[in-house]
């Protein structure tokens, strides 16, 4: 595999191409920049649900075109997590998900030697599509674990709006892991998070798969449930299966045998992931644009959930209980051990999801 790697980059070095990879990586930045979604849209009507539905917990539809009924809320804190970005009320998930989160939030702290977690985007309390950021994380089966560790006291709820990400790759080589901000511990909290029987695949930048690849000395069997793909260098993202009984759930096919590291990762380290769109050919009509996501397009079921009654309020909806959702809000996070991970690294850029391939 090293040498395909390496070939790769000759490759790269005879076509002259970081011109043209920085064009593809603009060019989806600014694809990712979405506009303001019409009123009636998918997006403005399931991003203005503030509580979930009452009733059973459900996943409807696909991880990318669903809703959820009977979410949970992760507690904004926890003895060994945080969560982030509150303002974007995105802590909403599936109760497997939820349970998930705390143990391995748990187990990372006893195994992995980190610290605690920070966690990102799960879903909106009704699931479905977002305003920004994913298309994905519809049905409460998707979360974002921050590489960074979770500081030894509670952040205030403005200091989690502002904390920048921190990227694992170098700013001034191509898909290349930091080695002055990537650590061990890192590598083992992914491969713990991919222990899991319940979790399908880890969505990482392709950089750090392929560090995963070259260094991880353990055990390899989940190595393959790593899956690389665009932006994921400052955070990765955690899917499970969908759960036992989730008759409406739509299941992603499993990942393919193997620990991943082959022409499937090589890819990633061609021209094509990264080659800007081709002009159209003079005279052409242009390509309409993307049709805008309606409710109609979502699973029938869908309907119905923007319509039914909401629980009573956030804490009656939060795992755990209601003193679940304030039983940490003023208690000071436990001192984490010495370790190269304490002091946070220099900050990289907000990483761009490319959500529509997840």
């Amino acid at each position: 595999m090293a040498l395909g790697f390496a070939q790769a980059f000759r490759t790269f070095g005879r076509l002259t191409l970081a011109g043209a990879i920085g064009a593809g990586l603009a060019a989806g930045d600014v694809g990712a920049q979405q506009k303001t979604p019409s009123p009636g849209s998918a997006k403005a009507l399931f991003a203005g649900a503030s509580l979930p539905t009452q009733g059973p917990a459900q996943p409807i539809g696909f991880y990318a075109k669903g809703c959820m009924t009977g979410a949970v809320a992760l507690p904004t804190d926890g003895p060994t997590w945080q969560a982030m970005r509150l303002s974007r009320n995105r802590r909403w998930g599936n109760p497997a998900m939820i349970a998930l989160l705390e143990r391995f939030s748990q187990d990372a702290v006893k195994y992995a030697g980190w610290p605690g977690i920070l966690v990102g985007d799960i879903a909106q309390p009704r699931g479905g599509p977002m305003l920004n950021g994913h298309s994905s994380h519809q049905i409460g089966l998707d979360a974002d674990i921050w590489f960074t560790p979770m500081p030894p006291r509670r952040m205030t709820p403005q200091e989690r709006e502002d904390l920048p990400f921190t990227s694992m790759l170098q700013k001034d080589k191509f898909l290349t892991v930091n080695p002055k901000v990537w650590t061990e511990s890192r590598a083992r909290l992914l491969m713990l998070a991919a222990s899991y029987p319940e979790v399908e695949r880890i969505f990482v930048n392709p950089a750090i798969k392929k560090k995963m690849c070259d260094t991880w000395a353990g055990d390899r069997t989940n190595l393959g449930k790593l899956r690389p793909i665009y932006g994921h260098d400052s955070h990765f993202h955690i899917r499970i299966k969908c759960p036992p009984g989730a008759a409406g759930c739509t299941p992603q096919a499993p990942v393919a045998a193997g620990d991943g590291c082959d022409k499937s990762l090589a890819y990633w380290f061609t021209p094509a992931p990264w080659a800007p769109p081709k002009p159209p050919k003079p005279g052409a009509k242009p390509p309409k644009p993307p049709r805008e996501m309606m409710v109609s397009d979502l699973p029938k079921a869908c309907a119905a959930v923007l319509d039914a009654a909401s629980v009573a309020s956030m804490q009656a909806a939060t795992y755990g209980g209601p003193s679940a959702a304030s039983a940490f809000a003023a208690a000071p996070a436990a001192a984490s051990a010495d370790d190269s991970d304490d002091a946070l690294p220099d900050v990289g850029p907000v990483p761009n999801d490319k959500p529509a391939l997840q």
